[in-house]
C-alpha cells in the first residue's frame, strides 16, 4: 500500500513537471530520469517512431555507457503488433531472450532484465520505454502499470510539445509569406518560396500551384518543389477528379494515393515516391483561380489545425495574386490617364 502510494505522489510530479519542460530534449530526458528513479532501474532509453522509415530511434537514454549499440532501430511492425496486444513486453533474462538481440552487448553492459511499454497517444503508438534492471527481476504488475502510465503520460506531453513547436513554425511561415507578399510583386518568386516554405516546414516531399488559364480553360503550372520533370509533365496533360473537385471549391485528403480510386495515375505517383496528398483551392476575392497539392512521401494523418494552416496559406497566395494584379491594373490605368491627358494638352 505504501508503494503505491508513492507511485501516486510520483505520478503527480512528474505530470507536473511535464508541463514545465522547456524544451523538446529537457521531456525526453525527464520521462526517462524518472522511470529510473521511481522504479529503481539501472538505466532507461526513450526510443520514438520515425515515420519516414518505418523504425524507432532512441532518441533518449540514461544510464546507459555510449559504447552500448542498440542493435539496430527497432523495427516498427515487428515491435508494435505484440507491444499493442499485450499493453507491455517483460524480459526477465535479457541477455538470453530469443526475442531479443545483442544478447553479449547487455551482458556487457550489465542489463539483466528489461520491461518495455508503448508510448501512446489518441491509440496510435509512437514510440517505445524500456527499462533496464542491473540484476534479474520479475516486474510486480504495479511497477508495469506505473510506467505504462508514465509512458502514456509522456506521450501526451510530447503530442503537446510537437503541437506548440508545429504551431510556432506555423505561425513564423504564415509570417514570412506575408513578408513576401509585402515585398515583391514577383507572383512566380512568391509562389515559388510558398511552396519551398510548405515543405521545409511541414515535413512535405513536394508542392505544386498550378492557376487556371481562362483562355484555354486548363491548370497551367506556375510553382512547385521537389518534384521531378517528368511528374509535373505528367500532370500537365492529366484532367483529375481531385483537381476538378478543388475547382469547386473543396479541400481534398488522399491518405495512399497508390490505392485510392479517385486518383487515375496511380503508377506515376508511386514511381514519385508519394503517397499522401493534400489538393486545396486556391481563392482570390471568393473566386477559384488554381490548386495547391501537396505530396508526401510517407503515409500520414493531417491534423484538422495542419489543414486550417494549408487553406489560410492557399488563400494568402490567391490574395499576393490579386494584390498584383490590381497592381498592374493601376500601372495600366495610370499610364492611359497619361496618355490621355497628353492628349488634351496637344490640342493648345
Amino acid at each position: 500500500m505504501t508503494k503505491e502510494k508513492d507511485y501516486f505522489k510520483t505520478f503527480c510530479k512528474i505530470s507536473k513537471a511535464f508541463g514545465t519542460a522547456a524544451t523538446k530534449n529537457e521531456l525526453l530526458i525527464l520521462i526517462v530520469d524518472s522511470a529510473i528513479k521511481t522504479m529503481e532501474g539501472k538505466a532507461a532509453c526513450l526510443f520514438l517512431k520515425d515515420e519516414k522509415q518505418d523504425v524507432f530511434i532512441p532518441v533518449a537514454q540514461q544510464g546507459l555507457s555510449e559504447t552500448y549499440l542498440h542493435a539496430n532501430p527497432i523495427q516498427a511492425k515487428r515491435v508494435v503488433t505484440p507491444l499493442e496486444k499485450e499493453g507491455y513486453l517483460t524480459f526477465p533474462d535479457a541477455t538470453s531472450d530469443p526475442r531479443l538481440e545483442n544478447h553479449a552487448a547487455k551482458k556487457a553492459e550489465g542489463i539483466a532484465s528489461l520491461l518495455t511499454v508503448p508510448v501512446t497517444v489518441k491509440g496510435r503508438t509512437i514510440g517505445v520505454l524500456s527499462l533496464y534492471s542491473g540484476t534479474r527481476r520479475e516486474f510486480k504488475p504495479d511497477e508495469i502499470d506505473f510506467l505504462r502510465a508514465l509512458a502514456e503520460q509522456g506521450g501526451i506531453a510530447i503530442e503537446h510539445n510537437r503541437l506548440l513547436r508545429r504551431m510556432h513554425k506555423n505561425a513564423m511561415l504564415f509570417l514570412e509569406l506575408a513578408s513576401n507578399i509585402n515585398s515583391t510583386l514577383d507572383i512566380q518568386q512568391v509562389l515559388g518560396n510558398l511552396t519551398e516554405n510548405i515543405c521545409d516546414t511541414l515535413g512535405m516531399k513536394g508542392a505544386l500551384i498550378r492557376l487556371m488559364d481562362e483562355d484555354t480553360g486548363s491548370l497551367k503550372l506556375v510553382a512547385s518543389h521537389g518534384l521531378s520533370n517528368e511528374f509535373l509533365e505528367k500532370g500537365a496533360i492529366t484532367s483529375t477528379e481531385t483537381a476538378a473537385r478543388a475547382l469547386k471549391g473543396e479541400t481534398i485528403v488522399i491518405s495512399d494515393a497508390t490505392t485510392d480510386a479517385r486518383i487515375r495515375f496511380k503508377g506515376a505517383m508511386k514511381r514519385e515516391g508519394i503517397v499522401s496528398m493534400i489538393v486545396t483551392p486556391i481563392l482570390a476575392r471568393d473566386r477559384v483561380i488554381g490548386v495547391m497539392r501537396l505530396y508526401s512521401g510517407v503515409q500520414r494523418e493531417f491534423p484538422s489545425d495542419l489543414m486550417v494552416m494549408v487553406e489560410a496559406l492557399a488563400h494568402q497566395g490567391g490574395l499576393a495574386i490579386q494584390n498584383a494584379s490590381m497592381f498592374l491594373k493601376l500601372q495600366e490605368d495610370k499610364k492611359n490617364l497619361e496618355e490621355e491627358i497628353w492628349s488634351h494638352r496637344s490640342w493648345f
